[in-house]
């Protein structure tokens, strides 16, 4: 059974988005969701409780539940994220060093189709120098929180 396809077809199912999903391998599941307008310790108890009904009928193993907001340093790792966030701050991961650097900051450009289908790139604005990162090599994709 696929757990992920099962939880984000009830979160979208209630009117939320999944933003992501963790699992530990001691039960703990994480749940971050959200919405335009926020999310609120309401919209947490609806989902959290749907879940765990839908978990006891589907048999899914698990411990402990946790539903939140995704925060302020959001994860981005959709294609349409990228592409929503376009113009802000992000720290990038990638998994294989591009100019022997792993961790870039900057501004989110535009996302590009490659040659090779399902190939997409990430452009990049390092203080002034555009970097090609292809989505395949992000290792992690956050937003910088703006105070």
């Amino acid at each position: 059974m696929d757990v992920e396809k099962l939880v984000e077809t009830t979160v979208s199912g209630l009117g939320f988005e999944l933003v992501d999903l963790e699992l530990s391998g001691r039960g703990l599941m994480r749940v971050f969701m959200d919405k335009p307008g926020g999310i609120t310790v309401d919209d947490c108890e609806l989902v959290s409780k749907q879940l765990t009904r839908l978990f006891l009928v589907e048999a899914v193993d698990f411990d402990r539940l946790e539903v939140s907001s995704p925060g302020l340093d959001r994860v981005i790792k959709k294609e349409a994220d990228f592409v929503r966030f376009r113009g802000e701050q992000v720290q990038v991961k990638v998994r294989v060093p591009l100019a022997g650097r792993r961790n870039f900051t900057g501004i989110l450009g535009d996302v590009q189709h490659g040659p090779t289908r399902g190939q997409c790139v990430l452009q990049l604005d390092v203080g002034g120098n555009q970097i090609l990162i292809e989505l395949a090599n992000l290792d992690k994709a956050r937003l910088v929180p703006k105070f």
